[in-house]
């Protein structure tokens, strides 16, 4: 299986100096659990921090230089078309840029692949082409899918820790610098900035024959949710107001 791994080029959350984004070494350590053949691609203009990925045990980094305003989505497109690649991973976001999480999405969406969120674990499918992704839900639920291959997978960073760093592995991997397509960024929309300025409450509005005391207590009191307050109530009572206010909604039948 012939996977690659997206690295973008990271800044640590307080220090603010370059590094790499935890996800994506994560996303690294399920590809090396799966296969052997694992490959990097990052696409920018320089790599920085991210020879340290090849000490946590990426045999292969391809580095598509580009300016660093291009639009990385034709050069990783183009790359991982020609490559022939059975999965793609990626974290769930950047970290220290713009953070849209947005790329692996335009990547499936520019590859024709299918995309699946959240994984925190990889593991081969029984049939042939198939992959088992074990995927992250709210409140620590987790789901499994069983996926065709070729897919792009993100991972969550709930998923397990990276390899420690090890010096000689560094030393092992290799970069391979390729020179990525000029393709600028996709122009944005045209947007207007205006200061914020409070907008004025809406007020409920009195009857046409109101008087004056009541068009002012109209304009002036808040709107209220209805029901009656109870201080320190009886047993009994909280309970007669509790059926009463349930049948007025409709929830249990009338007397």
């Amino acid at each position: 299986m012939r996977i690659a791994v997206l690295l973008s080029a990271g800044r640590h959350p307080v220090s603010g100096r370059p590094a790499p984004v935890p996800v994506e070494l994560q996303a690294l350590g399920l590809a090396l659990g799966l296969s052997d053949e694992v490959t990097g691609l990052h696409a920018g203009p320089d790599i920085g921090p991210l020879r340290d990925a090849l000490g946590h045990g990426l045999p292969r980094l391809i580095h598509l230089a580009s300016e660093a305003e291009d639009d990385p989505v034709p050069g990783l497109a183009a790359a991982l078309a020609s490559g022939g690649f059975d999965l793609v991973l990626a974290g769930r976001a950047g970290q220290g840029g713009e953070d849209s999480g947005l790329l692996p999405y335009a990547l499936a969406r520019a590859l024709g692949l299918p995309i699946v969120a959240d994984a925190v674990a990889l593991a081969p499918g029984a049939a042939p082409g198939t992959l088992i992704v074990e995927q992250a839900l709210a409140r620590g639920a987790r789901r499994r899918l069983v996926i065709r291959l070729p897919a792009v997978v993100t991972v969550h960073p709930a998923a397990p820790a990276p390899a420690p760093f090890a010096f000689a592995a560094a030393r092992r991997g290799i970069v391979d610098v390729q020179a990525g397509p000029s393709a600028a960024e996709p122009a944005r929309p045209a947007s207007e900035e205006r200061p914020y300025r409070p907008r004025p409450k809406l007020i409920a509005r009195a009857g046409a024959g109101a008087s004056a005391a009541e068009r002012l207590k109209a304009a002036t009191e808040s709107a209220s949710g209805g029901g009656r307050l109870l201080v320190a109530p009886s047993p009994e009572e909280a309970a007669g107001e509790i059926l009463q206010h349930l049948r007025a909604l409709g929830l249990l039948p009338g007397r």
